[in-house]
């Protein structure tokens, strides 16, 4: 029997999913698509075209599987936001769909795979989040599919599953490096708890191979620019303030994305795995990331690719109690996620943004004013046309390489993250319209600095992009080669 029977076989036999799943499923995809053109592109979004368009082994905040997708899409479909979020949308829906085979899996009921898909679909930071292409869309539903692999494993022992489970591995590895820790807390979890016969299987380690054979041209790449991902993992602890929040702000970013139902399954699937000797190395996995991702990088949202197995077993033990809760506590908490869900997506009309604050939906808010920001750069560089751009933030470089072209704009750069290493301005350049920072800053790199514009995108809708300072500077005080290096921040 191939290998590709085995990963298909709980969707083709029994008539591929049960239909209220499959309907869940094709209306949270379709909600996915018919939003996905609201409003403009995402500040991430932008910057994986960009670095699709300068495609690498690695980069410095991410592997290369996410620019790769924006660039097949882009080139399949050029300008079309809602082609570029289809991959996106496939994960989300997908992921609704293994999440339930997972309770499938567990030998739960039509309704406990209903309850598990009704959960995930409703998930804000589950499915909301494919409406717009990120790493953690990709990354999640891949942890959810590993999920699945070793439940399936447990059950059966089938180790042509380990195999699968280290491609799968090989994947998530090209999209962030976070299935690292969940393997290093897992593999704790397996040594305690069990099953420890896992770690005696040839073919896992034939897959663990497989995994680090292909994550070396990425790594390779790391050594040769002296490991600038672990730059980015401390610039990213500094930017978390895990302190700022506190343990009960990290816990309310680890539980929001799940939604009511989702928190409410979640609770029940930890207390059922902790006490099932087969799926306790579950429980102990979730509570060693929630430890591990508090002390390390403080983003509670990092769990989320944790939450459908959890949720399955949650839903499955749902069966083996009285079903007189379901009406009066499952299905209003199951409306409440789907009205959080709506609320999470694109609906209202963009104006209606204005004057919100942009911390309650911060991917809604920073997917508009992209082309205003375009607009008011063309105005000033039009004022000195031999002008070269620099752009101090990469969401704005990016925004500038998709929406520059078209209003005439020269190629831009950024000294930030990433899009430093896209390249620098020539030695000849003496004259910048440099987009965002200080004037303070920018006089310890240049003789004359100037205020020349302000960022408006005409909208009164405050985000990262609005009211950003353009400014004129003329003679630098070191040749770029010297000063570019400087100029570099994460």
């Amino acid at each position: 029997m191939r290998l590709t029977t085995v990963l298909a076989r709980p969707f083709v036999r029994g008539g591929v999913v049960p239909w209220p799943v499959a309907v869940l499923a094709g209306m949270l995809g379709l909600l996915l698509l018919l939003t996905s053109g609201r409003y403009g592109y995402h500040g991430d979004e932008l910057y994986f075209l960009s670095a699709g368009r300068h495609l690498d082994w690695s980069y410095v905040d991410q592997p290369p599987l996410t620019p790769l997708l924006a660039r097949l899409m882009d080139t399949l479909f050029p300008g079309s936001v809602v082609a570029l979020r289809v991959p996106a949308v496939a994960c989300a829906v997908a992921g609704v769909l293994f999440a339930a085979v997972t309770a499938k899996e567990l030998g739960g009921s039509l309704r406990a795979q209903v309850l598990t898909a009704a959960a995930v679909a409703g998930a804000p930071g589950v499915a909301a989040g494919g409406h717009v292409l990120t790493t953690s869309v990709v990354d999640t539903f891949l942890w959810i599919v590993c999920t699945w692999l070793l439940v399936r494993w447990g059950r059966r022992r089938d180790d042509r599953l380990l195999l699968w489970l280290g491609l799968v591995t090989a994947v998530a590895l090209q999209v962030k490096y976070l299935i690292v820790f969940f393997w290093v807390v897992a593999g704790a979890a397996i040594i305690v708890a069990g099953p420890r016969g896992l770690l005696r299987r040839k073919t896992f380690w034939l897959g663990a191979c497989i995994a680090a054979v292909t994550s070396a041209p990425a790594l390779w790449w790391q050594a040769r620019h002296g490991w600038p991902q672990l730059e980015m993992g401390e610039a990213l602890v500094a930017q978390a303030d895990p302190g700022g929040g506190g343990v009960v702000g990290y816990l309310v970013e680890v539980v929001v994305p799940l939604g009511v139902l989702g928190v409410l399954l979640l609770g029940g699937g930890l207390c059922r795995a902790f006490r099932s000797p087969e799926l306790r190395f579950l429980g102990c996995t979730f509570a060693g990331l929630l430890l591990v991702f508090w002390f390390t990088f403080g983003h509670g949202y990092y769990m989320t690719g944790m939450y459908a197995g959890l949720v399955a077993i949650g839903a499955v033990g749902s069966d083996h109690v009285s079903g007189r809760w379901l009406p009066w506590v499952a299905w209003p908490a199951g409306v409440l996620s789907i009205a959080m869900l709506v609320m999470a997506l694109p609906i209202r009309p963009v104006e209606s943004l204005a004057g919100e604050d942009p911390d309650q939906n911060a991917m809604n808010f920073e997917s508009v004013g992209w082309p205003q920001l375009a607009d008011t750069v063309a105005t000033v560089h039009g004022a000195d046309a031999g002008a070269t751009i620099v752009a101090h933030d990469y969401w704005v470089a990016s925004a500038l390489a998709r929406y520059g072209p078209e209003r005439g704009l020269p190629t831009a750069y950024s000294p930030h993250r990433g899009y430093w290493y896209f390249g620098m301005p020539s030695e000849d350049a003496t004259t910048v319209v440099y987009v965002g920072g200080s004037e303070a800053q920018l006089r310890r790199y240049f003789t004359d600095v100037r205020h020349a514009g302000v960022v408006d995108n005409g909208l009164g809708i405050e985000n990262s992009a609005q009211g950003t300072t353009i400014w004129l500077c003329r003679g630098p005080r070191q040749p770029w080669s010297a000063l570019w290096p400087e100029l570099r921040y994460l």
